[in-house]
């Protein structure tokens, strides 16, 4: 194993959002993202640069089976692959957590893509090299006026299911502005299955990480 993997955190705590909320897993932090969103709540600057079999290692120590992998942006890690390899090998759910804007050129070493396009940089999507195939889709609820841009990604986007997050800013969780934009979306299309549906974001409701 030779690949090295520039983290901000390994850390043991609930999923928070979407279909496995309330999951307990380690989660896999990486610091580097290719978007800039100007209300991101993750701390990207690098605490550590480990080899995959001290990635490995320190997930070992965690009971739980599941493990997400998050960031920054996990699809532009170099030694992404070797280290999904090596998880699989210990017998690990693997959960992504991705912008979409970059596929992940294995997708079959995942059990389960959650991506959350950013209506901000509506123009990074491009059909060729986006993700187009999850299990979930989560926009966040920047504005009640990012309708088209949550339609469009369905369209693009194959998935099981479909989220609108609220937005988390100065401290304030955006809650009824994502209820808005989740009844229109529904409202402009009732006949689609499965509907948009709320995704609460679990750990902050709780105030854990």
């Amino acid at each position: 194993m030779s690949g090295f993997h520039h983290l901000h955190a390994i850390f043991s705590s609930l999923q928070g959002e979407g279909r496995n909320a309330g999951r307990p897993a380690p989660f896999i932090r990486y610091c580097t993202c290719n978007l800039s969103c100007k209300w991101c709540d993750t701390h990207k600057n690098e605490k550590m640069v480990l080899s995959t079999q001290e990635v490995v290692g320190q997930v070992m120590q965690h009971r739980n089976r599941t493990v997400v992998i998050t960031g920054g942006e996990p699809t532009i890690q170099p030694g992404l692959d070797e280290l999904l390899v090596a998880l699989r090998a210990a017998k690990r759910w693997i959960a992504l957590e991705t912008n979409g804007v970059v596929a992940p050129r294995h997708p079959e070493l995942f059990d389960y893509i959650a991506v959350s396009p950013k209506a901000d940089f509506a123009a990074r999507y491009v059909d060729g090299t986006m993700l187009q195939q999850a299990d979930e889709v989560r926009i966040v609820a920047t504005s009640e006026e990012i309708v088209p841009f949550c339609r469009l990604m369905r369209q693009r986007i194959q998935a099981k299911n479909y989220y609108i997050s609220p937005l988390e800013k100065d401290g304030k969780m955006h809650y009824r502005r994502a209820m808005t934009l989740q009844r229109r979306l529904n409202h402009l299309e009732p006949e689609l299955l499965p509907p948009w549906c709320l995704s609460v974001q679990m750990h902050k409701v709780l105030g854990i990480r």
